[in-house]
């Protein structure tokens, strides 16, 4: 008999990350292809349980030797029947029994939950929050993402909504809209996107910023030139860090008053800013968690990058 392998999934709207691990979380083999979100996504399952029976075929491996399937997507699901309720990038119709479909095509056991859910387990496997149990994971990129883990596992909620950290409302009164529908949402604050537009109104205030120039000579900025200008000195970009290492400390502080959990564990692509924001944001953490919290929380980045979230759905499938 050969050795026992699971298979994680990472659904995204531009392309399908896969991965084989064995059970003890090695990596085995991972390879991503293409979303096709073409004719309300009729292919994407078929195509996914193709590239697998390849991979399979390739690694002269069996599907009796492989546990099951585990795969994040943007949620939220209906965690019981697997239906996945809108999928604004995927082309799938309201309700799409995704859990079904993929089993149908695949023929192997299928569990879901949400991306961020998968990437928080990933992190808790084999990342940056290896040997804890209780964690908090944001991903910080275009927007804001969260999983909560307690005790080894993934908190839900009543509706698969819990850990939408991005929600929170950190701004009361005339905070930016946020795609949620909502205003003043974390994810208007400490998102690439939301950086940006925070220099960008800063600088309308007062162009007197290097931040000015990068914009004028490349017709855009990013989250990066804001941190890369606060490094070198810039007033104007360190107001910003400052203001959204301020936000995003409060709701961390917050958030850890609640759970108080063992490690905060920070991803995506703003994370990797480094210190530039994470010493403001453990400032601002420390003066807004309760003493106890504050003293044995610690704050760090993640480890795993894109493959978290394959990770953290094989671990899925695992259990």
């Amino acid at each position: 008999m050969q050795e026992k392998w699971v298979v994680g999934i990472d659904l995204g709207g531009t392309t399908v990350k896969i991965a084989f691990l064995t059970i003890d979380g090695s990596m085995i083999d991972n390879w991503e292809i293409p979303t096709d979100n073409s004719n309300e996504g009729a292919n994407i399952t078929s195509d996914i349980a193709k590239s697998i029976n390849e991979k399979l075929t390739e690694w002269k491996h069996n599907k009796e030797d492989v546990l099951g399937v585990g795969m994040g997507a943007p949620g939220p699901f209906d965690y019981e029947t697997g239906v996945i309720y809108n999928t604004v990038n995927l082309g799938w119709p309201d309700n799409f029994p995704l859990k079904e479909s993929l089993e149908r095509d695949l023929d192997l056991p299928v569990i879901l939950d949400n991306d961020a859910n998968c990437a928080a387990l990933g992190e808790m496997w084999k990342g940056a929050g290896e040997g804890y149990k209780n964690l908090v994971c944001v991903t910080l990129g275009t927007g804001v993402g969260g999983g909560i883990i307690v005790d080894g596992k993934i908190v839900q909620g009543a509706k698969g909504a819990a850990g939408e950290i991005g929600h929170i409302t950190s701004i009361v009164e005339n905070g930016a809209p946020c795609n949620c529908g909502k205003s003043g949402c974390l994810e208007t604050i400490s998102s690439a996107t939301g950086i940006v537009r925070i220099a960008k109104e800063k600088l309308a205030e007062n162009p007197n910023s290097s931040m000015q120039q990068i914009l004028q000579d490349n017709g855009s900025l990013s989250a990066k030139d804001v941190f890369d200008q606060a490094n070198a000195g810039d007033v104007l970009a360190n107001d910003v860090v400052s203001f959204v290492a301020l936000h995003l400390g409060l709701v961390l502080a917050n958030i850890a008053n609640t759970l108080n959990p063992e490690k905060i564990v920070l991803g995506g692509g703003v994370s990797k800013a480094g210190d530039v924001l994470l010493k403001p944001v453990n400032e601002y953490f420390k003066k807004y968690s309760f003493s106890a919290v504050a003293q044995s929380t610690v704050i760090d980045v993640a480890t795993l990058g894109n493959a978290a979230g394959v990770i953290g759905a094989a671990l899925l499938a695992k259990k």
